[in-house]
């Protein structure tokens, strides 16, 4: 591994490190213990993901936000992804940032790689929390449906798959609240750009089921109650698997950071306080 680092504003580092044949790009913010946030599915990569709440943080933590295979910033040689793959450039972030044990938070498609973090370098993550994650998709007929139906759409129409997304985002409240003019901005932010269909391709073929059990992080997960993307039943089952954790379920879609900020940032200030 080898790493490069720019300065790219006064309270922002860039840097990069080689993970075998990806170039990991990572934003370093704030000062205080570490914070990892790792995104979910989507080229945007933590762009899209954290740019709203990430400055929650950065007052009181040191917020590390890789840009995995996939994503925009990152280039690789474009080979299938796996959860493993994915978690060792995670793991190379950390260690390159110098900034183990960390608390760990994955969203989405980042909570099956953070569980993984987790188990496979338990010396490394100190609290870990997994927002709106699954186990597996195999043998979970809704989720293979959903993310084989994204494959479909996004190849063949992409203002549809937008469109798909956005619904599938955010609980129906959200949308009716915000009105048409803004649900009709939320369509472009994911576009099916072929990293983005390579995650789509690895959510189709997630599972950690072996790995759970040697979880020894401080565990929390959250649930989205009104998650149409990855229903609430699997964040469930995921605080059921990992001993000792702890659950909250907020009452928004998979986007819950989004539609109800506020409550989110308070779970996870309250489980990862900077002192």
């Amino acid at each position: 591994m080898s790493a490069t680092t720019t300065a790219t504003a006064a309270t922002t580092r860039t840097a990069s490190v080689r993970v075998a044949e990806a170039q990991v790009h990572y934003d370093r913010t704030g000062s205080g213990p570490a914070l990892v946030l790792v995104h979910g599915t989507g080229s945007g990569g933590s762009a899209v993901n954290w740019g709203q709440v990430l400055p929650r943080f950065t007052a009181d933590h040191t917020v590390i936000t890789p840009d995995l295979s996939g994503t925009e910033r990152t280039v690789d040689d474009g080979a299938p992804l796996t959860v493993e793959g994915l978690a060792a450039q995670v793991i190379a972030v950390i260690e390159d940032a110098d900034a183990g044990p960390v608390d760990l938070l994955g969203f989405s498609m980042g909570a099956p790689v953070s569980a993984a973090v987790a188990a496979l370098r338990p010396d490394l993550v100190r609290r870990l929390i997994l927002v709106a994650g699954w186990a597996h998709t195999d043998g979970d007929e809704y989720l293979r449906n959903l993310f084989t139906l994204w494959q479909r759409i996004g190849r063949s129409d992409p203002a549809a798959f937008g469109r798909a997304v956005a619904m599938t985002g955010f609980s129906r409240g959200f949308l009716n609240a915000i009105g048409r003019e803004q649900v009709e901005l939320l369509i472009p932010n994911m576009p099916p750009t072929p990293g983005t269909l390579r995650h789509v391709d690895l959510d189709t073929r997630i599972d950690i089921r072996d790995l759970l059990p040697r979880i020894q992080a401080e565990t929390l997960v959250i649930g989205c109650a009104q998650d149409i993307t990855v229903p609430v039943e699997n964040s469930r089952a995921l605080h059921a698997a990992i001993a000792g954790s702890r659950y909250a379920e907020i009452d928004a879609g998979h986007v819950a950071f989004f539609e109800k900020e506020y409550e989110f940032v308070r779970l996870v200030s309250e489980f990862v306080p900077a002192t």
